[in-house]
């Protein structure tokens, strides 16, 4: 496995990218939710609504960056618009479903949603 350094508002979060074997487990669910939240901090005007709609703080960013539930949230908020998925999927290099699959593999994501 490769590690990456991610940098979450001045804190640094070493994650490893996954080999193939680890497509489909609840740790590659954290990587790909872990680089959108990286794709997320990056964008300054969509931060703000990010903090915002989810009643979080920059400080809660750095404290709950590694917990699932929080990842969980991260890319609830991502799969709300098209274009952000597109646009994170394309700066990490992932496939535009693995979001969806990850966010499965995180705590709540078995819930259907029908709304």
């Amino acid at each position: 496995m490769t590690e990456v350094l991610l940098i979450l508002v001045n804190k640094p979060f070493r994650i490893q990218k996954a080999d193939p074997v680890m497509a489909n487990s609840a740790d590659r669910a954290e990587v790909i939710a872990l680089q959108a939240l990286g794709w997320l901090v990056a964008h300054e005007d969509l931060l703000p609504v990010f903090l915002g709609s989810t009643g979080t703080s920059e400080s809660d960013l750095r404290d709950r960056a590694m917990e699932p539930e929080f990842l969980g949230s991260v890319l609830d908020f991502l799969m709300m618009d098209d274009a952000w998925v597109v646009a994170s999927c394309d700066a990490n290099g992932i496939a535009y479903e693995e979001p969806m699959a990850a966010r499965v593999k995180l705590p709540g994501g078995d819930r259907v949603h029908w709304t």
